[in-house]
């Protein structure tokens, strides 16, 4: 299975660092591989400790379930079909069901995602789009 690369997943963190600096935002950033491993990460100066893990969860559950966590969160709601899977661990990784992680598709196939935290959940969606857009279209 092709991966995102090394230089893919730095234009990742460059793009998301540029827009949530555009927006004010102090963001930590991960991207992982098609094999759900940390590719690139980066904290920006001043964004706080306790959103590293999250972010890193974030990006592993969009992965896990190739889906942006987001739309795992609907599905995790009560009377929906996934209800309670944030619940579920042994993994190593925490099930993240709020928006912020986002697979990455390259060619119609899933090399990896990116995972943010920082914002109020729209905040790191948003973030992480700009992410996941600099892959598909770089500069």
């Amino acid at each position: 299975m092709h991966g995102i690369t090394l230089d893919q997943a730095q234009l990742v963190i460059d793009a998301a660092r540029r827009k949530a600096a555009a927006e004010g935002l102090l963001m930590n950033i991960a991207v992982v591989d098609a094999g759900n491993n940390l590719t690139a990460f980066a904290r920006m100066d001043g964004a706080w400790l306790g959103s590293i893990d999250i972010a890193l969860d974030k990006a592993s559950t969009a992965r896990a379930f190739d889906m942006p966590t987001e739309k795992l969160g609907e599905l995790a709601q009560p009377g929906a079909p996934a209800f309670g899977i944030h619940t579920v661990s042994g993994s190593g990784a925490n099930i993240v069901v709020f928006a912020g992680g986002i697979p990455i598709e390259v060619d119609g196939q899933i090399v990896g995602a990116v995972g943010v935290s920082g914002g109020l959940p729209e905040q790191d969606a948003m973030v992480a789009q700009a992410g996941v857009s600099a892959v598909l279209q770089p500069a």
